[in-house]
C-alpha cells in the first residue's frame, strides 16, 4: 500500500492564501450532491431535511431518533430521524462507496450534507486543509484525490454569513394593527 502524501501539487484551489472550508460532491441514490461541508469537528453525519427531500426518499425509510445534537456554541439541535445510505466518493473513473449514517436535521444552512469523523474513518480518509483536498484510498488500492470546491466554499460561507430573514405573517383583520 502506498503512503498517502500532500505536496504542493495537490493544490488546485484559486487562492492559496485563504483559510476556505473543505466543500466537496458526493453521490447519494444517484444524484450528485453538491455543497457537502467536510467538518472534522463532527462527531455525526447530517443530512439536512430540504436535502432529503430534494432527494425524494420517503419518509418511512427513516428510523426514528430523538437524540438532540450540539454544535458550536452548545446550542441544542434536534433531529428528526436518521437513514443508512450508501454515499459514493468519486474522481474520474475512480470511486469508494460506503454506508453512511445520516442524522436528519431541520435547520437552516447553506450546506446539503455535513461530512463528519464517522464518514471520514469509515472512508479511511486523509484531510489537508492547505491543500484544499482528500484522499483515501479505493477498493483496488489506488489513492483517490478529491479537490475542494474553492468558489462554492465561498459562496456557501458568505450565503451562511447574510441575516435570516424574519417569517412576517400579515394579519390584515379588522381592529388588528402590524
Amino acid at each position: 500500500m502506498s503512503p498517502i502524501t500532500f505536496t504542493d501539487a495537490d493544490f488546485q484551489g484559486i487562492d492559496q492564501e485563504k483559510d476556505d472550508l473543505m466543500v466537496m460532491t458526493i453521490e447519494i441514490k444517484n444524484f450528485a450532491v453538491k455543497k457537502v461541508l467536510v467538518d472534522q469537528g463532527s462527531s455525526v453525519d447530517i443530512m439536512y431535511w430540504v436535502t432529503y427531500q430534494k432527494l425524494q426518499l420517503p419518509a418511512e425509510a427513516m428510523v426514528h431518533y430523538d437524540e438532540p445534537i450540539y454544535g458550536f456554541p452548545r446550542e441544542r439541535l434536534c433531529t428528526r430521524e436518521y437513514i443508512d445510505l450508501h454515499t459514493i466518493f468519486r474522481k474520474g473513473n475512480q470511486s469508494k462507496t460506503i454506508l453512511v449514517r445520516f442524522l436528519v436535521v431541520e435547520a437552516h444552512t447553506s450546506y446539503n450534507v455535513l461530512l463528519g469523523r464517522p464518514s471520514l474513518n469509515t472512508l479511511g480518509a486523509i484531510v489537508s486543509t492547505p491543500h484544499l483536498a482528500v484522499k483515501f484510498l479505493s477498493t483496488s488500492k489506488d489513492i483517490i484525490t478529491i479537490h475542494e470546491d474553492q468558489r462554492l466554499a465561498r459562496e456557501c460561507y458568505i450565503a451562511g454569513l447574510r441575516p435570516k430573514e424574519p417569517v412576517l405573517t400579515n394579519s390584515n383583520r379588522r381592529g388588528t394593527r402590524p
